[in-house]
């Protein structure tokens, strides 16, 4: 009774392909020319379960050792002829160099992409779309402050679970940042009732862009498909651009185009570690290198795992079941070298951080702190690490190498707004302000600032008066103020203490009001 279900199917889908091919003459549209594609993609959108094994010659499809001639084989948009996806075409072929280098790119995160929009019943064609997206670099960083293989903005990878933290940011994660995507795109699927391109659309102007220009056009009694709608120049590329990599890697011998070869398997294991490790703890553990290991864990902005989680680490295939048997022999107190610190009447957390070179939120979140409010006799667990202090994601230079002529800064594992300035004896908020990005922003290991000499101060300051509050340090309120440490101490010299305490009134001569 099955397999008459099954030929029942495929007898109706065939009626219906008949029927679709003469429409197709009347439109801009072209049959795919794989007919077993055709017939799975249009069960798809009929609603009718039809096992792809039932078809013939679909044991090319899942039988594939090579995974971009798998991905190929899981296309299932029809290929489309329009003047938009034809300038895209032409402009990759003109950039053959291109195609070589996202495909050496995607090399260690393609199973693990291709797994995931398989699973959610995705076309195959989405797997690509890290290339128009970010070239398949997982630093990738925009203007408009997406991050990511799959470019996030903040909002968005919130709301797909994708943490955003000193320690962490899950949209540079390959492995959640995929999830979420894929997660994503499936449920614009259902919004738009499968049409893809509307759902490719949304994933780039948003759905409310998209439902709006939907609204409009049915409102004029227009068509609602992607072409007829009104939309961002961006995104009337975007989809198009898309389309025409697709159209490229499935047609790769008549455009010229040579594809690697890739064995179809994982590359990499995600194992749940249970608590924070340190890097380069788990590097001996799974006899790799940090290097490897930050090149599988982008999200990783320190040297740490981050202390609430996510604890899954990404191993090399070849090293998983050693870092695993490994991992579960070493005792919990070796995971991570903690420094214990024994809180003083008058310290603040500002004067910890310095003293152990790290900062202020790195030792509230590893002491589940709510505020940088601390009491004296309390202990707190100070992350330190074993490499030299040069290497150290936690250190921050204390001799300040004043920059006299304006360059570039690559952002390095550990980086902060707050250390590189430290590090230049710049301010953090003029630094941010030469970039164009927030104060609160989370850099890009990679990432190229500007970095320009510090302007010398002409104007005449006036004098403020400054209470101290809790949480303050020297170096914040100098921050604060656009003013030097050194001064500070100038101007409160007979005023100033061991440590400063809430409520006390420093002098501060600048031209900035007090905040």
């Amino acid at each position: 009774m099955q397999k008459f279900n099954q030929h029942f199917s495929i007898l109706i889908l065939l009626m219906l392909l008949f029927v679709q091919g003469c429409s197709l003459k009347n439109t801009n549209q072209v049959a795919n020319p794989d007919p077993d594609k055709s017939i799975i993609d249009l069960a798809h959108k009929s609603g009718l379960a039809i096992d792809p094994s039932s078809i013939k010659g679909s044991d090319r499809v899942k039988n594939s050792d090579d995974s971009w001639q798998y991905l190929i084989s899981l296309f299932a948009i029809p290929e489309i002829d329009d003047a938009l996806i034809e300038k895209q075409l032409n402009w990759y072929l003109a950039h053959p160099k291109y195609i070589e280098t996202i495909q050496t790119r995607a090399e260690p995160y393609l199973y693990n992409i291709i797994k995931q929009v398989e699973e959610k019943g995705l076309p195959g064609e989405f797997a690509l779309l890290p290339a128009v997206e970010s070239g398949f670099k997982a630093h990738a960083y925009s203007r408009a402050k997406a991050s990511g293989l799959w470019q996030f903005i903040p909002s968005t990878g919130r709301l797909y679970g994708l943490d955003q933290n000193w320690w962490y940011d899950g949209r540079r994660d390959v492995y959640a940042s995929t999830e979420a995507a894929t997660s994503y795109l499936k449920k614009l699927g259902g919004v738009f009732d499968n049409d893809w391109l509307l759902a490719l659309a949304s994933y780039n102007a948003g759905m409310g862009t998209v439902g709006r220009a939907i609204k409009r056009n049915a409102a004029n009694n227009k068509a609602t498909d992607f072409w007829s709608l009104s939309l961002p120049r961006e995104t009337k590329n975007y989809v198009p651009r898309l389309l025409a990599l697709a159209k490229i890697f499935a047609n790769a011998e008549q455009y010229g185009i040579s594809l690697k070869t890739q064995t179809h398997e994982p590359t990499f294991m995600a194992i749940d570690i249970g608590s924070q490790l340190e890097l380069s703890k788990a590097a001996q553990l799974s006899n790799t290198t940090v290097d490897e290991l930050f090149h599988l864990n982008p999200g990783l902005s320190r040297g740490y795992t981050p202390p609430q989680g996510p604890h899954r680490l990404l191993i090399p295939i070849d090293n998983a079941e050693l870092f695993k048997k490994n991992l579960a022999a070493l005792p919990v107190d070796q995971r991570v070298q903690w420094q214990r610190h024994k809180i003083k009447t008058g310290e603040n957390l500002g004067a910890i951080a310095r003293r152990y070179k790290t900062r202020i939120n790195a030792i509230r979140e590893v002491n589940h702190l709510p505020n940088n409010n601390i009491r004296a006799g309390a202990y707190l667990l100070i992350p330190v690490s074993r490499k030299q202090a040069g290497e150290n994601p936690f250190y921050q230079a204390s001799t300040a190498k004043i920059p006299s002529h304006k360059s570039n800064y690559r952002v390095k594992a550990g980086d902060s707004l707050w250390g590189i300035a430290r590090k230049l004896g710049l301010h953090s908020k003029d630094i941010a302000q030469w970039n164009k990005i927030g104060l609160n922003n989370t850099l890009s290991l990679g990432q190229t600032l500007v970095i320009r000499p510090p302007i010398k101060q002409t104007a005449s300051k006036q004098s403020i008066s400054y209470t101290v509050r809790s949480g303050d340090s020297l170096y914040a309120i100098s921050e604060k103020f656009n003013v030097s440490v050194a001064d500070l101490r100038k101007w409160n010299a007979s005023a100033l203490g061991k440590y400063l305490k809430p409520g006390q009134t420093l002098t501060v001569k600048s031209s900035q009001p007090a905040t």
